[in-house]
């Protein structure tokens, strides 16, 4: 009995040694077989990330415009950029005028007494009627009342600015009602869109946060687009006025000191 213990205790004992390298064995195969199915098979393809700030980089200002354009939608949209355009073209109109209207005085007026001195009043009127501008213009119409005395002369020049001044100040008006326009329809868009929101959110029976925002975002764009509208229009309208006051300080100035030419010819004849 004792010799069967001993012989099971000696089987067991070369047994496991060799069950146990058959097993690591087996288990590095295994590793080998997987090292090499993972080398083999292609790596998963790396999740692409699309960034929408990247996007909107490389959008144009124009794309821009005009997406805003279409989300604050064009039946509102429309009428604030048609006064954009009118507003433009009349501002446009009236720079081009009125730097047109300008005029060197001092040298007019050194000319006007240089004809005064040589060829008397008909060859100071050619040169006043050569010459472009409303200066020249009531310059022209001073001279022709000299016969008539100094003081028609001054009425005359008075009267003449007051036209050229109307004259200058033409259009302005129009620029005036598109500023105070684009805002105003600007926001009745607004205040449709908002009635159309407030319209949506009653249909769907619930209050969706992206449903409101959605829907107020819309209805901005109209007012920010009319307010953008003015304020580029407002800056054209206070350079046109500043031209204009500038052009009649320059009449003022001028008209003052012809008459004083004019005085001192008539006492030197």
């Amino acid at each position: 009995m004792k010799k069967l213990i001993a012989l099971f205790m000696l089987s067991g004992i070369l047994m496991f040694p060799v069950t146990t390298k058959a097993q690591d064995a087996d288990e590095q195969e295994a590793a080998d077989t997987t090292e090499v199915v993972e080398q083999a098979a292609p790596a998963p393809a790396a999740p692409v990330v699309i960034d929408d700030e990247i996007i909107d980089e490389n959008k144009g200002f124009h794309q821009i415009i005009k997406e805003k354009f279409i989300e604050g939608d064009p039946t509102f949209m429309s009428p604030v950029l048609i006064c954009l355009i009118l507003g433009l073209a009349v501002a446009i109109e009236r720079i081009i005028t009125l730097n047109l209207s300008t005029t060197n005085t001092k040298k007019l007026l050194a000319k006007v007494e240089e004809a005064l001195e040589q060829g008397g009043i008909e060859a100071a009127k050619d040169v006043t009627k050569n010459t472009k501008g409303p200066v020249a213009s009531i310059f022209t119409q001073g001279l022709m009342r000299y016969t008539e005395g100094i003081e028609m002369v001054e009425k005359s020049i008075i009267a003449y600015g007051s036209v050229e001044m109307g004259r200058l100040e033409k259009g302005l008006v129009w620029i005036s009602l598109f500023i105070s326009l684009a805002p105003m329809l600007g926001f009745m868009g607004t205040v449709i869109g908002m009635i159309g929101a407030f319209d949506a959110i009653e249909a769907a029976g619930d209050i969706s946060p992206s449903l409101v925002a959605g829907g107020i975002k819309i209805a901005l764009l109209t007012t920010v687009a009319g307010l953008i509208v003015a304020i580029i229009l407002q800056l054209f309208y206070n350079y046109c006025v500043a031209k204009i006051d500038s052009l009649v300080n320059d009449m003022e100035d001028a008209s003052i000191t012809l008459v004083d030419i004019l005085v001192k010819h008539k006492l030197t004849k």
